[in-house]
């Protein structure tokens, strides 16, 4: 089974790539688009030189990665991709031969988090029209990780139930200090999940998002709204 999971930033996706990585019979890939949308946006994303060298920048040839055999003969393979990385031009067909899976998380949470590694997200940057568009043209299970982190072997169950994947309580742990298939980005913007064993606990009240990101949050929202109305 190939399992796709889209997110934007600040939105689980790195312990959910954990959780999926300590299953014995999962590989796992961190971002593969990264470098790609890299180079044809010409971002300035911290340790972008790093990036580009890290990983293939056409595609097609990330595509043909993805769709070819799994890692290590491993009977799953977990994809971590970010929705913001899918711009025109990137191939999308190869996403029907997916197990498509949709992360999502309320806007103001996404927006102050990142704001912390990164001032001033635009709507672009953290991906909630982008995820909405790849869900309407394919489908799949949406999962909000509010819900996972008040109840994460609840959602878990929950999730492999929906997609297939026999349950595994390997889940619902991994060993501390990041995983061998982090992507090279990873000192920069993981430092709270590696020192992690577990999925944090159950989020408190939205947090203020300040004024000059308002309109960003309400760009957002409805989006989000849209997608948590199709969640399990």
């Amino acid at each position: 089974m190939k399992i796709a999971m889209w997110s934007g930033p600040r939105n689980l996706s790195t312990a959910m790539m954990y959780a999926f990585g300590n299953r014995a019979d999962c590989a796992v890939v961190d971002e593969p688009f990264y470098a790609s949308y890299l180079a044809e946006t010409g971002l300035d994303h911290p340790m972008r030189a790093e990036i580009m060298a890290s990983q293939p920048q056409e595609p097609a040839e990330v595509v043909a990665g993805l769709m070819g055999p799994n890692p290590n003969g491993k009977p799953h393979y977990y994809q971590k991709h970010m929705t913001q990385h899918m711009i025109s031009g990137v191939p999308r067909d190869w996403m029907r031969d997916m197990v498509n899976v949709f992360l999502i998380r309320h806007p103001a949470r996404v927006i102050a988090s990142y704001g912390i590694k990164r001032e001033n997200p635009t709507l672009d940057d953290i991906g909630f029209w982008q995820q909405a568009e790849l869900f309407d043209a394919v489908g799949g299970v949406v999962i909000d990780s509010h819900d996972i982190r008040e109840d994460p072997e609840k959602m878990l169950r929950r999730l492999c139930d929906a997609i297939g994947l026999n349950w595994d309580p390997a889940m619902l742990s991994w060993p501390q200090g990041g995983h061998k298939d982090d992507g090279v980005w990873a000192r920069h913007w993981y430092g709270a999940v590696w020192t992690s064993t577990g999925f944090a606990g159950a989020e408190g009240p939205l947090p203020e998002v300040p004024e000059h990101l308002r309109g960003v949050l309400e760009a957002a929202m409805p989006f989000y709204e849209r997608m948590r109305d199709a969640k399990i």
